[in-house]
């Protein structure tokens, strides 16, 4: 299957979430969801009402997980399979849970990076290590305990600073040296610091029936 390529900005206008899919540019005055708060199309501004089924519900909050984490519809559905395996926290909350495991995630909500997409491009780029270990697959699941280092390029990369300098809050279960370049995972990550635009009790109905 084909990654989307159509606008970013059209994706969040079409499910009515800000899935911060540009990172940093979506957070300005100029992102389009704001300006255009209606769905995309030749019909999308004419004030007609759309009947939403009870499975288009469902489905639109499973398309808003899949695309505000950047993954494919296999590798979604494969991340559910597994977080409905387990019997030791509801499975939306592991669901979640795995995906903010992802490496490319974890370097997002460090601030290293601006955008998920940037991301996955720094870790397939070889600019990772984790353990002192090259990572380049951005799926790779971190685990609590794990230490996160970088190339020292990095360091130097204009985007990687601009970004750092946001001072965003960190989540609780990561901590970061700037001074260093090193993180660390602390703990597993809940649905709470995830602060995820979608409902994922909503998901779990989508694949049960």
């Amino acid at each position: 299957m084909a990654r989307y390529t159509e606008s970013s900005c059209r994706r969040c206008r079409r499910y009515g979430a800000k899935l911060f899919l540009k990172g940093d540019r979506c957070s300005s005055e100029k992102c389009a969801f704001d300006r255009r708060k209606y769905v995309p199309g030749q019909h999308g501004n004419t004030g007609r009402r759309v009947k939403v089924t009870d499975f288009g519900i469902h489905l639109v909050e499973k398309q808003k997980a899949k695309f505000y984490y950047g993954l494919m519809e296999r590798q979604f559905a494969r991340y559910y399979n597994e977080a409905s395996k387990q019997r030791k926290i509801p499975t939306g909350d592991r669901l979640i849970q795995l995906l903010e495991l992802r490496l490319d995630n974890v370097l997002y909500r460090l601030g290293i990076a601006p955008s998920r997409p940037m991301a996955r491009q720094m870790v397939l780029h070889r600019k990772v290590f984790v353990n002192n270990h090259y990572v380049n697959i951005p799926s790779f699941r971190v685990k609590v305990g794990d230490i996160i280092t970088f190339k020292s390029e990095v360091k130097d990369n204009v985007y990687v600073k601009h970004s750092l300098e946001r001072n965003l809050a960190i989540p609780e279960w990561l901590s970061f040296d700037a001074s260093a370049y090193q993180a660390e995972v602390l703990n597993l990550p809940d649905k709470e610091t995830a602060n995820a635009p979608f409902n994922d009790q909503l998901i779990v109905e989508f694949y049960s029936k």
